[in-house]
């Protein structure tokens, strides 16, 4: 039995280090113009820094995948022709494509590059899977509307054909993501399939009959709003050996605009539930929700995979995803005196309790001493975005990578 890939999203170069160093097999990261995901601010991957992104993540030891999957217009196409020599030079593993128009100019331009059909192409039979085959595909994205033994009736129809199956991450209402529902709300400024959705789903809505203009109705009461077409989040973790046996090459996580805290947890997590499975055919089901349940998620569901989704797969009552810990701060691998240099990302005390999570540890301890770096001041606290010496009653074995979160789990959802 083989293990399946671990692929996690890669939003910036640190993203994809983290998530590598975290236990990722491979990374996905898209560029401004041709990714279903276009980041426009932060440390984005950028034709400049393109090739720089694949030789990090290979002197890592991982796969680096570039995703080209907008549906192109004719002036996309002329734009992806400009940028074929820059991907050539780059040199990705695999380029993941929904549009045929894009399939065609990456063949014609890069015959020998591994093509991967995005889940954008709403691929649901076996049928579509060797349609894509025959046109060069090496791995289909399935889409999410797919159960588990449909999965595995692709795969004996179509062993020849990776399959890449999305196992945790937000979900879109729109059936594959194919939603016009942003491009209407925007009047065309956010259009969902050229990378710029505005995430309408998770709107409050109210209710306005047309006879009596400025009255409005609440669908259901609530302080907090009706997020009436908000799915919960997908977690698959506790059905890992149910995708294997399907025979899953790849199992995808999503969140390209999430957090490093969200990558390197998610990451950890899902690498232990693997290799924890294959070296004892079990599964900590509870403490596996548990770890989830730390990092950014509107409640999760197992979506289409296990059964067929009700009105418990929706977040009535929030749009935005709650961690069930805060993020506290990064370690900055220097140390000085016994103090540790980091980053704070959300405010903490001296005498606080931590939880330090790093790519081999994970262990509760606590904040003894904190020294603002620029004025040497002692102080009670690290403010969000300082940059601190701290002293922690326990430090990591090895600081790089590490990262630091409140203790248990608040805002539980799942």
């Amino acid at each position: 039995m083989k293990k399946p890939e671990l692929l996690l999203p890669g939003g910036s170069l640190e993203k994809c280090e983290y998530a590598l160093k975290y236990g990722a097999d491979a990374v996905y990261f898209g560029t401004v113009d041709f990714s279903l995901r276009a980041l426009r601010k932060g440390e984005i991957i950028t034709d400049d820094n393109m090739k720089t992104c694949v030789d990090l993540v290979h002197s890592l030891g991982g796969k680096a995948y570039l995703t080209l999957n907008i549906y192109s217009f004719n002036s996309d196409i002329e734009k992806l022709v400009q940028k074929m020599d820059i991907i050539k030079d780059a040199n990705p593993d695999g380029i993941l494509i929904s549009d045929v128009g894009v399939l065609s100019v990456v063949k014609k331009y890069l015959p020998d590059i591994d093509i991967h059909i995005s889940t954008q192409a709403n691929t649901l039979n076996s049928e579509a899977v060797k349609f894509w085959r025959d046109f060069g595909a090496k791995r289909v994205v399935l889409a999410r509307e797919l159960s588990i033994p449909e999965i595995a009736q692709i795969k004996k129809d179509v062993p020849d054909v990776e399959l890449e199956v999305f196992v945790h991450g937000s979900q879109c209402v729109s059936f594959s993501g194919r939603c016009l529902l942003s491009d209407y709300m925007t009047q065309g400024e956010r259009k969902a399939n050229k990378g710029g959705c505005a995430q309408p789903c998770r709107w409050s809505y109210k209710l306005l009959e047309e006879t009596r203009p400025n009255e409005y109705f609440e669908i259901e009461q609530n302080e907090r709003g009706t997020h009436i077409l908000s799915p919960k989040d997908l977690a698959l973790i506790n059905y890992i050996p149910q995708l294997i046996d399907a025979g899953v090459d790849s199992l995808k996580i999503e969140g390209r605009t999430k957090s490093l805290y969200y990558v390197s947890a998610a990451a950890r997590t899902y690498r232990h539930a693997i290799d924890e499975y294959f070296e004892t055919g079990k599964q900590s089901e509870k403490e596996n929700l548990n770890q989830l349940a730390k990092i950014g998620n509107r409640g999760y569901t197992t979506g289409f995979y296990v059964a067929k989704p009700d009105s418990d797969g929706y977040s009535y009552d929030i749009s935005k995803g709650l961690a069930g810990a805060d993020f506290l701060c990064m370690f900055l691998n220097e140390n000085r005196d016994g103090m540790q240099k980091v980053l704070t990302k959300n405010k903490f005390y001296v005498g606080d309790e931590i939880e330090i999570i790093s790519p081999d540890e994970l262990f509760t301890t606590k904040v003894l001493k904190v020294v603002d770096f620029n004025t040497e001041e002692e102080k009670d606290f690290s403010n969000t975005n300082d940059t601190s010496w701290i002293e922690f009653e326990r430090v990591p074995k090895d600081t790089k990578y590490a990262l630091a979160r409140t203790v248990g789990i608040k805002n539980e959802r799942c």
